[in-house]
């Protein structure tokens, strides 16, 4: 839509939801049925000294230029990141494996 607009612009494309990371690690773990806080760690030396309170898109001028919506919310975004992730590790997984069985076959004069 923003690309066969008539005049060229900048647009905000957000849900205009606002979530926080906990939320965020709830969600992606609990897709995995695990507890993030076995897993993730909290170091105050990374925090932002001027952290922002509130990070929230404003697609209005999206919405009523181009008519746009968003289609995905949190939820299934987080779904879709994580069966993405899924995806490349299985990938990951059998290429090592496709690897490491060419290597036997090399050792062992199989080829």
């Amino acid at each position: 839509m923003m690309l066969q607009a008539d005049e060229p612009d900048d647009y905000v494309i957000a849900t205009g939801e606002t979530h926080s990371v906990r939320e965020f690690l709830d969600e992606a773990f609990g897709l995995l049925d695990l507890d993030w806080k076995e897993y993730v760690e909290t170091d105050p030396r990374y925090y932002r000294p001027a952290e922002v309170d509130l990070l929230l898109g404003d697609a209005s001028k999206a919405r009523a230029r181009l008519g746009w919506e968003p289609k995905v919310d949190f939820k299934q975004l987080v779904h879709l990141m994580i069966e993405q992730d899924l995806e490349l590790a299985r990938h990951e997984t059998a290429q090592k494996t496709e690897d490491a069985s060419l290597v036997n076959k090399v050792r062992w004069g199989a080829m």
